[in-house]
């Protein structure tokens, strides 16, 4: 048996190891998916994308694929905007899908989308929903937040100050009770109209360079701020620029998708991660 497959790519600069998975065979545990995640001991990413069908998952879906993402500690998650995008890229790039409209599945449902010409991908995201209002705590100072669904839970607090200078390398705190399952804390500043800038301490994670589903919640709280529903805006995250689009029960995110490397996991460090 050779090696074990492995991609690495990235969205905006929050990135991904891709383990090509069709069939469902790869025991992908917790400590393996640190592992890989970690920047010393593996080949560093913010979470890993098992490329995999849903049939062999028994999964649901219109799609033949399903993108099983997991956090950098190894913890499940429902979705991830910058990940899907480089999922889609993948499919592509390695015949698997044509350019152009097709279907993912995720466990936050179907995700319909669109991979332009020049690989560029356009993410039907499915709605955005607030569902309250809740406080988090960054180095001792509270902000107040609109608390966002995007298939995985937000909480984005608005600033006047400017989101460059807050210290998030630790994690800030959250109400738990309001989030029992963790939450993505996005901190916005808006730049004029249809314009905003953004920083992220996502959930299982830390601070990344980008979160595609906090880009969508931060442009959903930012118009629920001001008093409407709708509209489309650009966001300046560390890694890069999206631009969002959000109407009542549905959103839009476009942005690029790279991939960097492929290559072989050596099977003795599988095995040990495994452990």
């Amino acid at each position: 048996m050779g090696g074990i497959e492995f991609l690495k790519g990235h969205g905006t600069q929050n990135d991904f190891v891709l383990l090509p998975d069709p069939a469902g065979r790869l025991e992908l545990t917790e400590a393996r998916v640190a592992a890989l995640c970690d920047r010393q001991r593996g080949l560093g990413a913010d979470g890993v994308l098992r490329v995999v069908r849903a049939a062999a998952l028994d999964v649901p879906s219109e799609g033949e694929w399903f993108m099983d993402y997991r956090n950098a500690d190894g913890s499940i998650a429902e979705m991830c905007g910058n990940g899907v995008r480089v999922f889609a890229r993948y499919l592509v790039d390695a015949g698997l899908e044509t350019e152009g409209e097709f279907v993912i599945g995720t466990r936050a449902g179907d995700r319909p989308l669109v991979v332009h010409p020049d690989r560029s991908v356009t993410v039907q995201m499915g709605p955005a929903t607030i569902t309250g209002t809740s406080v988090t705590v960054v180095a001792g100072r509270p902000f107040s937040g609109v608390a966002v669904n995007v298939g995985n839970p937000h909480l984005v607090s608005v600033l006047d100050d400017d989101v460059a200078d807050l210290d998030l390398r630790d994690q800030p705190d959250f109400d738990h009770d309001f989030f029992p399952h963790g939450v993505n804390l996005e901190f916005v500043n808006r730049l004029g109209d249809g314009a905003l800038r953004m920083r992220v301490h996502e959930r299982g994670v830390g601070e990344t360079r980008a979160c595609g589903t906090g880009t969508v919640a931060a442009v959903a709280a930012a118009f629920h701020l001001s008093g409407t529903d709708t509209g489309s805006s650009t966001v300046d995250i560390p890694g890069g620029r999206v631009s969002v689009t959000v109407s009542r029960g549905a959103s839009t995110l476009s942005g690029p998708a790279e991939i960097v490397a492929r290559g072989e996991l050596d099977e003795a460090w599988w095995a040990a991660a495994g452990a």
